[in-house]
């Protein structure tokens, strides 16, 4: 991984140290309700939650590398994105979940550019603007909303950074609707065992994507969960894929990416479809390096059955969060 730019140093993260909390099987964590009014998001508490922590967990996860990928590290409360500039869009996020201390803010909807970053190394409102596009959070907004009020409003606030967004299709289906839910899923996990997680979560970058007012429309994005078993001793993980690419053939698709530019439309997104898949497919996709992540996929315990016409071997798609594998 190449950074550039400057960046400021990761640091613990209130107190957590690497103590991992485990899968407590007392009773669920409830979040706190706590209204934005008289919380201090730039004060020198906030100000101590800097960046993903990679000794979070109980077994250590660092950062994963890009692969050589040119990108600004750049650390939020609770979370950090690497941003390819080039791309002007994240290439990672990656977010420390503690659900033993959730915080329920207001959402807020203040979209803003990260003033650490030209403006023309982000995907900004103007790729949004009078189009069916939406501006969806890499990093969930929920996710890094923990520990004392002010540093979850921080938080809360950073979500927002157009750094931490990317361009998806505004049509919500069944499948969408899937994906939601298993962000839902992840953080109720958390939360009923008093668990921390980390979470990954990044566009899928690849070189024939299509043009838009300047951004590349990615096609697919990712998530990995990382979360310590019970007392610390071994990572499982889990890797997902939700897919928006269109389902044409090369010829079709070629052309209906033509008639979208010419009439400067945004490029043709399909249904979303969301699967389960081996970390190691996320890595080959991605160019990622995360062999640590692929070596403790909770999909290599499970039976392989046979994909769909089409589909990579292991890939298992969802229709149902029940199908979900922790």
């Amino acid at each position: 991984m190449t950074t550039t730019g400057d960046q400021d140093a990761r640091q613990g993260l209130d107190g957590a140290g690497g103590t991992d909390t485990g899968t407590g099987t007392g009773d669920a964590a409830e979040p706190v309700d706590t209204d934005l009014a008289g919380l201090d998001p730039d004060g020198p508490e906030a100000a101590s939650a800097t960046g993903y922590d990679p000794g979070f967990l109980a077994v250590g996860v660092p950062l994963p590398d890009t692969g050589g990928r040119v990108v600004r590290e750049l650390p939020y409360a609770h979370f950090t994105v690497l941003l390819d500039p080039a791309r002007r869009l994240a290439a990672l996020t990656a977010v420390n979940v503690d659900g033993s201390s959730l915080i329920d803010l207001e959402r807020g909807d203040d979209w803003h550019l990260d003033e650490r970053v030209p403006a023309d190394e982000q995907c900004g409102p103007e790729v949004y603007a009078r189009n069916d596009l939406d501006r969806g959070h890499l990093v969930r907004r929920r996710d890094p909303v923990w520990g004392s009020p002010a540093v979850a409003s921080r938080a809360n606030r950073d979500t927002f950074s157009y750094t931490n967004a990317a361009p998806q299709a505004a049509d919500f289906n069944q499948s969408a609707e899937l994906w939601l839910g298993l962000e839902d899923q992840v953080l109720q996990y958390a939360q009923v065992h008093r668990q921390r997680l980390t979470v990954f979560t990044g566009p899928v970058l690849l070189d024939d994507d299509a043009p838009y007012r300047g951004v590349r429309i990615p096609r697919s994005f990712f998530k990995i969960a990382a979360w310590a078993t019970r007392g610390g001793a071994a990572l499982r993980t889990a890797g997902y894929l939700l897919d928006q690419g269109p389902e044409l053939d090369g010829v079709d698709l070629e052309a209906a990416f033509a008639r979208a530019h010419e009439a400067g439309d945004p490029p043709p997104l399909g249904e979303y479809r969301t699967f389960q898949v081996p970390v190691r497919d996320i890595a080959a996709l991605t160019g990622l390096e995360i062999a640590q992540l692929a070596e403790a996929d909770s999909l290599q315990t499970v039976p392989t059955v046979q994909p769909p016409e089409g589909l990579r071997p292991g890939w298992v798609p969802l229709t149902s969060v029940d199908q979900l594998t922790f």
